[in-house]
């Protein structure tokens, strides 16, 4: 029997340096299923870029910062609020879909080329 409780688990990764996304109308790719997850990108007038995992793949917090630092790294952006639910995804799908939520931005601050 495992250790880690039944629920989802809520993550929160905040980052404070970056280029500001400007202000653009929420941005939602993705689609919460079996083994999938939904991003939301939210602008905000906070100067930071902060994330918040909900996810049913209890005990991963090393994997979601390393996934979430990665991205931040790409996409250094700040002023936007991401929100990801996850029912099981693998990283490489979550960074698919967070580089698609970037994608869809009026213009793409920090995007990489």
């Amino acid at each position: 029997m495992s250790d880690i409780p039944a629920g989802l688990e809520t993550l929160d990764f905040s980052y404070a340096t970056g280029l500001p996304a400007g202000g653009f109308a929420p941005i939602l790719v993705g689609v919460v299923g079996s083994g999938n997850l939904e991003v939301m990108l939210e602008a905000t007038p906070d100067n930071d870029c902060a994330v918040r995992v909900e996810t049913s793949a209890r005990g991963f917090g090393p994997i979601w910062q390393a996934v979430v630092d990665d991205f931040h790294t790409r996409h250094p952006l700040t002023g936007v609020r991401i929100s990801i639910h996850d029912m099981g995804a693998t990283p490489a799908v979550v960074s698919l879909r967070l580089d698609q939520a970037v994608a869809e931005l009026p213009a793409t601050p920090g995007a990489s080329t």
